[in-house]
């Protein structure tokens, strides 16, 4: 199988998430001004990235008071909700206690997907200090994201009509067609592309299958995804088979 440009494979999802804890910190070091912007992803390895972060290992090096944290996507579920990757955040990173409060930036899911997609992207807009995107400076100096067993990032879905986006950088998703079966809110790809760095975070053996279509060639979300600079891809040998 031949995987994508910039993949790197590595023992197993701790070494992933290790690997990506020192990339963040790198990046965070590439700029000198006084905000930083990360965007979050959801799922198992980032879970265990954010522990990371908030651990003795990095604990120490990791700006945070420069950095500003903001979602690429979440499920219309109240933030305490299992389901929410705002809970999940606020746990893997102890509840927040080294991220000043108003540095956690989450998707609205009180007043429904369209709403909440249009709130969340005034919420960048105002962080960004424009009304639109430049291309020549982008929003986030990091975007973490995962994939799906379909090809899906954030919840960009094969054939939803959120893929298609371009005019809007958060897109409402009625329906994703993949449990839990509930309406989620998603950066599009043109706000993903507003970055300086991609980094995917693949693990488990049930990612095999979108790798081989990724690496046949087909057209999947995942494949979509660019940026200002690299997109890398962290593997460990199970996705990598």
């Amino acid at each position: 199988m031949s995987l994508p440009a910039g993949t790197h494979i590595l023992k197993d999802a701790e070494a992933v998430a290790r690997e990506a804890a020192e990339r963040l910190i790198v990046a965070c070091g590439e700029n000198h001004a006084e905000r930083i912007a990360i965007c979050l992803s959801g799922g198992s390895t980032p879970k265990v990235l954010y522990g990371l972060l908030a651990g003795p290992d990095y604990a120490t090096r990791v700006p945070w008071e420069r950095i500003h944290w903001f979602f690429g996507d979440d499920r219309v579920v109240p933030w305490d909700d299992a389901r929410s990757n705002v809970r999940m955040v606020r746990e893997a990173f102890g509840h927040g206690a080294r991220i000043p409060p108003t540095h956690l930036h989450f998707i609205p899911s009180d007043e429904g997907a369209e709403a909440g997609a249009r709130a969340y992207e005034r919420t960048l807009l105002d962080f960004y200090g424009a009304d639109s995107l430049d291309p020549d400076r982008p929003l986030f100096d990091l975007v973490l994201l995962g994939l799906g067993e379909d090809g899906h990032t954030a919840s960009l879905f094969p054939g939803k009509p959120a893929v298609a986006e371009t005019g809007r950088l958060v897109a409402p998703v009625p329906e994703s067609g993949l449990a839990p079966f509930v309406p989620r809110i998603t950066l599009t790809f043109p706000a993903l592309a507003s970055s300086r760095h991609v980094l995917f975070l693949v693990t488990g053996a049930g990612k095999r299958a979108p790798l081989a279509r990724l690496a046949a060639g087909e057209t999947l979300p995942a494949g979509r995804v660019t940026s200002f600079g690299a997109v890398a891809w962290l593997l460990d040998a199970a996705a990598a088979g």
